[in-house]
Formats: structure tokens, C-alpha cells, sequence
């Protein structure tokens, strides 16, 4: 009977161990939430530079779509999202990560002055640094013209 008695109390013990140790466990989750990646399954548009700087838009895209500095960016629903390339996922970026130029637009900048033409995405690819290392749009060379 004391084996009986003792293999109870082992199993008792043994159990409220577990559960004791089951009840202490703690679990922490912080709830922020991330807004989804935006794609955008189209291939690359052609863009105008916007008069005064560095920063080409998209006239053909119905939303906001900015090229500055090897990226994309556009502005949806009080947010900023960026993508290396048009077709990849578009990321949250915190606003104070976002380039002060982008977020002092002039209001018409989507009007593009007379002699503006839009630049194919190739071109502004593989253009982008040397323009703006040679200061191209500064100087009135081109215009907007990707010779």
C-alpha cells in the first residue's frame, strides 16, 4: 500500500509541478501593425522630370508615382512606400525616412512645361547619376529631352 500511496503522491506532485509550471508561463505580443507590400504588376512608364529637380513622375500612372535617387516612391493613404524597381513590392517607409524634396512637391508639378518630353524608363535607368552628377536639368540642356 505505501508503494501505491507513494506512486500517488509522485503523480499528484508531479501534475501540479506541471501545472504550476504551465500557469507561469507568460506571453508577450505587441500589436503593430505593418501595412501589406503594394505591387504593381505593369511594366515601368515613362516619366518627365519635375522643373527645379532631381525627381521624375510618372505622367501615365493615375496615382502618385515619383522616381528620385534609384528608387520609386508614392505617397497612398497617408503613407509612403518605396520600391527599387516599379514592378517589385512597394514598402512602408516612416515619413522622417522620406526625402524632404518628395514632401515639398510644388502643387502643379504634374503640369509639364512646353518642350518637356517623357523619358523612357531605360533611359532614365541608366541615365539617372551622370544627369544629375552633370547637373543636366540645371543648366536647361535638354529640357526634359533624353538626348
Amino acid at each position: 500500500m505505501k508503494k501505491g500511496s507513494l506512486a500517488l503522491a509522485v503523480a499528484v506532485i508531479t501534475l501540479l509541478f506541471t501545472s504550476s509550471a504551465a500557469k507561469s508561463e507568460i506571453n508577450i505580443n505587441i500589436g503593430i501593425k505593418v501595412p501589406p507590400a503594394v505591387v504593381v504588376k505593369t511594366p515601368p512608364p515613362a516619366v518627365v522630370v519635375i522643373p527645379g529637380t532631381y525627381i521624375y513622375f510618372a505622367p501615365d500612372v493615375d496615382d502618385d508615382a515619383f522616381f528620385y535617387r534609384g528608387y520609386w516612391w508614392r505617397p497612398h493613404k497617408g503613407r509612403w512606400y518605396r520600391a527599387p524597381e516599379f514592378g517589385d513590392p512597394w514598402v512602408a517607409i516612416e515619413i522622417g525616412k522620406v526625402p524632404r524634396v518628395l514632401l515639398r512637391l510644388p502643387p502643379d508639378y504634374r503640369k509639364v512645361p512646353p518642350g518637356h518630353e517623357k523619358i523612357p524608363y531605360g533611359q532614365l535607368k541608366k541615365n539617372w547619376r551622370k544627369w544629375e552628377k552633370e547637373r543636366r536639368w540645371e543648366r536647361g540642356k535638354g529640357k526634359g529631352r533624353h538626348d
